[in-house]
């Protein structure tokens, strides 16, 4: 993709419709920016591009969130519409090309900084979510989830460095299937974990409030009958003509 010039993003960033705030990894987040031809596409993963200070070029990771504006295009087919000159068949799909304006937030992995992925979180529409094919989720990884869950952003899962999956652990391509599987399945129980706690918490508080309406209801039931008596007593201390 050739590079884009700062009018036509600049122009793009006007557009709410088509640009989408996510924050991601650095690996991933070279990757996408060599799309846009900021870097080369051998240097992604390596330069660490939106690692701008010294220290974190020094340490290799990441410590503040760094951001990019990036161009995203999108070819798309529309339906088949029925020719107007007659019964001759439908018309060709016209292909419609969307873009997109993809403002990338690469903010930290490691939980020391985790203040800074709640910030960026809050500032974005979704979220990437890289998990290590090998390791798989990590405590980290159950926190950014959470985060993502709880400002109520899209995850989108990417599962990296595949290539341990041959290079270290030599598993076939039925057992690498396997373990990507598995994998998979982890990442929905975390987040079906945090729905089943919502959902408990909500249980929980719709049986406080019926608890407390009972309470009350039976509060005035009982008052009711002792105002009742009171006024029976003093009906009768009253003297007759």
């Amino acid at each position: 993709m050739p590079v884009v010039n700062p009018e036509k993003l600049v122009k793009l960033q006007h557009a709410a419709d088509g640009v989408r705030n996510d924050h991601g990894k650095t690996s991933l987040t070279d990757a996408l920016i060599a799309t846009n031809g900021i870097i080369s596409p051998k240097l992604a993963g390596k330069i660490r591009y939106l690692d701008s200070r010294p220290d974190e070029q020094l340490r290799g990771i990441t410590m503040e969130s760094s951001a990019i504006s990036l161009y995203f295009s999108l070819l798309r087919r529309s339906a088949p519409q029925a020719s107007a000159e007659g019964d001759n068949g439908d018309s060709a799909p016209e292909v419609v090309q969307k873009e997109y304006l993809i403002n990338l937030i690469d903010s930290p992995g490691h939980i020391d900084f985790s203040s800074e992925v709640s910030t960026a979180s809050r500032l974005c529409d979704g979220a990437v979510v890289l998990v290590d094919a090998v390791e798989g989720v990590c405590s980290q990884t159950v926190t950014v989830l959470r985060q993502t869950w709880i400002e109520k952003l899209k995850p989108l899962l990417v599962v990296n460095k595949m290539d341990r999956l041959i290079t270290e652990l030599r598993m076939s391509p039925g057992e690498a299937y396997t373990h990507l599987s598995k994998l998979l399945e982890q990442v929905n129980a975390v987040m079906g974990s945090f729905f089943q706690g919502e959902r408990m918490e909500d249980d929980l508080k719709w049986r406080e409030r019926v608890e407390e309406r009972i309470t009350a209801a039976s509060a005035k039931k009982t008052d009711t009958p002792m105002s009742e008596g009171t006024n029976g007593a003093e009906s009768g201390n009253e003297e007759v003509p």
